[in-house]
């Protein structure tokens, strides 16, 4: 198999995990604080983070790390768009 062809897989893999993981911290970050907020009760990441003594701000670390990833998964998309 030709380097270029394995190395162009390997970047789309990785790429796709950040799109990934970066969706799943968002979505349970800022929805475990939204629903702390709201009903006082927590699931996901936020009943983890309380069950380990966490503050509630984490929850929103959790959702601003997801939205980091998210940022990073985009720029890494659109400057690859504008090489080609």
């Amino acid at each position: 198999m030709p380097k270029q062809q394995l190395r162009k897989s390997d970047t789309s893999s990785g790429q796709s995990l950040l799109w990934l993981f970066g969706a799943i911290l968002t979505v349970q970050g800022f929805g475990s604080a939204i629903t702390e907020a709201g009903w006082n009760t927590s699931f996901g990441v936020g009943g983890l983070l309380r069950a380990a003594h966490v503050p509630e701000w984490g929850t929103l670390l959790v959702g601003c790390a997801g939205a980091a990833l998210l940022a990073t998964a985009a720029r890494r998309h659109f400057t690859k768009r504008q090489a080609r």
